[in-house]
């Protein structure tokens, strides 16, 4: 799948109250969608959201993102969603994607941007998933742009051989279309202190944007928020060149807590849902966790945010 477009239609009126209200409605707090900037490209992501054992999908943890991000791109028409898998739980079925996904994170399927996580697989081929979202699934991998940045979605799930020929992608991909900004995004991470831990099967993948200069790697799998220093595939820190990785895997199924600490973790975060909002600039990036429901824990610290420059 090849480059597109960056920029989507304006929802009309109508559609984008009608968003808003729904998402007003399913939230259990209220949201307050910053405004839209010139020349800001606004990203919502989160993976792990819609668990089909909740008895109501309209009162889940994946209605409660969802009406997160409904507000913010009812606010801004060329806002878009990265999502970073595990769609579904238990096994990415289509029912699953009809019955929980759809009515939840569903609502903006034509405004998100997939990538598939290992439920998608326990069904055979994740055929479901590249059904529900067709053309915008790619091969599984594709790249995008959006705003001055270059966007890249890849599939941690991948056999040897396949696996071997998205990384030949990868490497054309960044040979022919360089990009002083550019973000990666798949489901398993290379670095995560949450109860999967860190999962090596991307730091060839890594490697290849590091030596790009890539900026962002966002992940899901562990269900928790965290964020770490800029650093290289092999766990290095590299504050000049390295790239900052995000595990959010918040968008509802449930939380799951911490376990070791890996070194150069900056933030963590188990105590609530939420997704992560990215604000593109042509020479850098702002993040902000923004949560979905109040934090589980006393005393728990706010939402992490920051901003920091493209190399």
């Amino acid at each position: 799948m090849g480059s597109v477009p960056s920029r989507f239609s304006a929802y009309r009126a109508l559609a984008g109250a009608a968003l808003l209200l729904a998402g007003a409605q399913a939230s259990s707090q209220p949201v307050l969608p910053a405004p839209p900037q010139v020349g800001v490209q606004t990203v919502y992501a989160a993976g792990d959201i819609a668990r089909c054992r909740h008895p109501d999908p309209r009162w889940s943890g994946a209605a409660d993102t969802a009406a997160v991000v409904a507000a913010g791109l009812a606010a801004d028409p060329d806002a878009v969603v990265l999502t970073l898998g595990d769609h579904t739980y238990p096994r990415g079925a289509a029912r699953e994607f009809a019955d929980c996904y759809g009515p939840t994170w569903g609502r903006f399927k034509d405004r998100t941007w997939p990538s598939p996580g290992n439920h998608e697989y326990y069904t055979k081929g994740a055929l479901p998933y590249f059904a529900y979202f067709g053309e915008r699934a790619g091969r599984g991998y594709y790249s995008l742009e959006l705003g001055s940045w270059r966007v890249i979605s890849l599939d941690s799930n991948l056999a040897p051989a396949a696996h071997a020929a998205q990384l030949d992608w990868l490497r054309a991909e960044l040979r022919d279309h360089p990009s002083r900004c550019t973000l990666a995004f798949w489901h398993h991470p290379l670095y995560s202190s949450g109860g999967h831990g860190s999962v090596p099967k991307m730091r060839e993948a890594w490697a290849l944007l590091h030596a790009a200069g890539a900026e962002l790697v966002l992940s899901g799998h562990d269900h928790d928020y965290e964020r770490f220093a800029p650093q290289d595939a092999d766990g290095n820190l590299d504050r000049a060149r390295g790239m900052r990785q995000f595990v959010v895997g918040t968008g509802g199924a449930y939380a799951t807590p911490f376990l070791l600490t890996v070194i150069h973790s900056e933030a963590r975060d188990a105590s609530r849902n939420g997704v992560l909002r990215l604000r593109l600039r042509a020479d850098g990036y702002d993040w902000e966790f923004l949560e979905a429901t109040p934090p589980s824990l006393p005393n728990a610290s706010p939402p992490d945010h920051g901003s920091a420059a493209c190399h």
